[in-house]
C-alpha cells in the first residue's frame, strides 16, 4: 500500500518520534511526546478515564498512565520504560484502589519475568515468559499503550521506496504480553487508509489502523500528528475517545 505526499511525510516523522533507529543524538532529554486523557464509553455511557503522558529521554521513553473507573471507584496506574529501539526495560502496574496489588515485568536472560504481589495476606508469585525484550506490552485498560504500538508499527514499516517520496505499509505481526491476564499472544496491525470519523460531534479525517488477534478486533484512528484520537471495539460496544 503506497502513501504519497503529506501522509508519507507525516508517517516518516513518527520514526523520529519513537527513535526506532536508535539514534540517541536525535533524542531530546525530557521531551514530551504526547499527553492527555481518553474517555472510555460502553454503550454510549462514560465508564472510565485514562490520563497519560509519554516522554522521550536520550536513552529511553517512559509512558505513564492512570485509569479511573467512574462507578467502581477503581484506580490503576502503570509505567512502561522502553529503550530507544522499542525493547522493554521495565513495566510496572499498580492497583491503587479498591485493593492493593502490583505487577512488575523485567527482562532476565532470554525471558521476561513477572513479579506479582497481591494483598497483604497473599503470597508473591513469579511467572516466567520465554519472550524477547521486543515483546509489546498491551495491558488491559491502558489505551496509550496501543498508541505506542502504532508508532512502533509506523517506524518499523514506513520506509521510502527508492527514487520516490512514498512509503509502503504492510500488515505486520508483533508478539505481545497482557500482564494482567498473564498471557501472551500475536497481534497484527495494518494501515487501512484515511476515513472521516465523528469525534465529539465534529467530523474529522483520520488515519485508520486495524489491530487484530484471536478474539480481538479493534479499530484505531490517529490524527496528522500521530496522536491516537479514537478506538472502537465492536464486540464490547466500547468506544475510546481523546478528551
Amino acid at each position: 500500500m503506497k502513501l504519497a505526499g503529506k501522509v508519507a511525510l507525516l508517517l516518516m516523522m513518527a520514526i523520529a518520534v519513537v527513535a526506532v533507529a536508535g539514534d540517541k543524538k536525535a533524542a531530546v532529554a525530557g521531551k514530551m511526546v504526547d499527553s492527555g486523557s481518553f474517555g472510555v464509553y460502553v454503550n454510549g455511557k462514560r465508564v472510565a478515564t485514562e490520563t497519560f503522558r509519554i516522554e522521550q529521554l536520550p536513552d529511553m521513553s517512559i509512558t505513564k498512565s492512570e485509569v479511573k473507573a467512574d462507578e467502581a471507584k477503581a484506580v490503576q496506574n502503570s509505567e512502561m520504560v522502553l529503550s530507544t529501539n522499542g525493547d522493554l526495560r521495565r513495566y510496572t502496574w499498580n492497583e491503587v484502589s479498591p485493593g492493593k496489588a502490583q505487577s512488575v515485568i523485567e527482562p532476565q536472560e532470554q525471558i521476561l519475568m513477572q513479579h506479582i504481589t497481591g494483598g497483604p495476606t497473599e503470597k508473591p508469585i513469579d511467572q516466567q515468559y520465554i519472550l524477547p525484550t521486543s515483546t509489546v506490552i498491551l495491558d488491559d485498560y491502558f489505551f496509550s499503550q496501543r498508541e505506542v504500538l502504532a508508532w512502533r508499527y509506523l517506524g518499523a514499516n514506513c520506509r521510502p521506496e527508492p527514487g520516490t517520496s512514498a512509503c509502503k505499509l504492510t500488515r505486520t505481526q508483533f508478539g505481545a504480553l497482557i500482564p494482567r491476564q498473564r498471557t501472551s499472544l500475536l497481534v497484527n496491525i495494518e494501515y487501512i487508509g484515511r476515513e472521516t470519523v465523528n469525534v465529539h460531534g465534529q467530523k474529522r479525517e483520520l488515519s485508520r489502523f486495524n489491530l487484530q488477534s484471536e478474539g480481538m478486533d479493534w479499530g484505531l484512528w490517529l490524527d496528522e500528528n500521530h496522536r491516537l484520537i479514537r478506538v472502537y471495539i465492536a464486540a464490547d460496544a466500547t468506544e475510546v475517545v481523546r478528551d
